[in-house]
């Protein structure tokens, strides 16, 4: 269990939430949180690749009229 698991399981269960139902709901929590890095992980590779490719548009336009 990561330590994100662990104070959410604490916290459900310090309002007398059932331990089995504060481990589903602190287990699906971790599931999202892990998906929410990916998908930002994701963002900034797309963020690298679009601007290597106006980094290229620039360099083209600069060298038609500069040339």
């Amino acid at each position: 269990m990561s330590v994100t698991q662990s104070e959410v399981f604490e916290a459900f269960r310090a309002i007398d939430i059932p331990e089995d139902k504060a481990m589903k709901a602190a287990a699906a929590l971790n599931k999202h949180t892990e998906e929410f890095h990916t998908v930002k992980a994701e963002i900034v590779l797309i963020k690298w690749m679009l601007g290597v490719i106006v980094a290229f548009q620039v360099a083209t336009f600069v060298k038609l009229f500069v040339h």
